[in-house]
């Protein structure tokens, strides 16, 4: 079974379905209770900030906008990040960059804060359509930080490190990713600016572990040897990509 890329603490779409430990599983890990801002209480102006955010996105519905966001709910970051890139890759043309992928797990890091933090999720409470389905397992998995956009992040930072010239794309590419969360409506504004900060106090702990330096270096020479001899990312993709605000 395909898991999600939500999924943080557990297998992210690598682009096969495999299971490896995770740079930091059993270790100690950011306390993001303790590094982020508390959810915005109800009646504050971020509070209403998010509530306006969520009424005036479900205009998006239908839009090329609505459309990337709803692919950004499942595609692995291969796909994702392919347009940035300018390389279509997959587990088979890059292992390393998979290998490095398929342990880029944050040791239940998110997980712990979503539950700590115990904020809904904003179609819980506000009307309109959101992008994904709404199941039990959404509703049920805390709005506060998003671990989309703490995957999203984690992973610009870390591809903007690894192929430098293609920096701007990718980054900008991460933060689209981000926001994806809140134009499908099931994130508020403030979870996805705290998933942004979640992923990169992620980066900085993956950063402490030779493993992760290890199989970046690798992923680096790889990536390198594949540059002009991938094949291009899909062209309506990478329009819809670019035309994204």
């Amino acid at each position: 079974m395909k898991v999600a890329a939500l999924a943080l603490g557990a297998l992210l779409l690598v682009g096969a379905d495999q299971r490896v430990a995770g740079y930091l599983d059993g270790k100690a890990v950011p306390d993001l209770m303790k590094v982020l801002p508390a959810p915005p209480q109800p009646g504050s102006a971020r509070a209403e900030d998010d509530r306006a955010t969520f009424a005036s996105t479900r205009a998006l519905q239908g839009s090329d906008r609505w459309t990337l966001a709803t692919r950004d709910v499942s595609d692995d970051r291969f796909t994702a990040f392919g347009c940035a890139l300018g390389m279509k890759l997959n587990a088979k043309s890059a292992p390393k960059l998979a290998a490095l992928f398929a342990r880029m797990s944050d040791g239940g890091m998110t997980g712990r804060a979503k539950t700590g933090f115990a904020a809904k999720r904003p179609y819980l409470s506000q009307p309109g359509e959101i992008c994904e389905a709404r199941t039990e397992h959404l509703a049920g998995n805390g709005d506060y930080p998003s671990g989309h956009t703490s995957t999203g992040w984690s992973t610009a930072l870390v591809l903007a490190e690894l192929v430098p010239e293609r920096a701007t794309e990718i980054l900008r590419r991460g933060r689209i990713y981000g926001e994806s969360r809140f134009v499908c409506g099931s994130h508020s504004r403030s979870a996805v600016e705290a998933g942004f900060l979640a992923g990169a106090a992620l980066v900085a702990r993956w950063h402490a572990e030779a493993a992760f330096r290890a199989d970046m270096e690798a992923a680096r020479v790889e990536l390198a040897t594949l540059r002009g001899k991938a094949p291009a990312p899909d062209g309506d993709r990478c329009r819809i990509e670019a035309a994204a605000e």
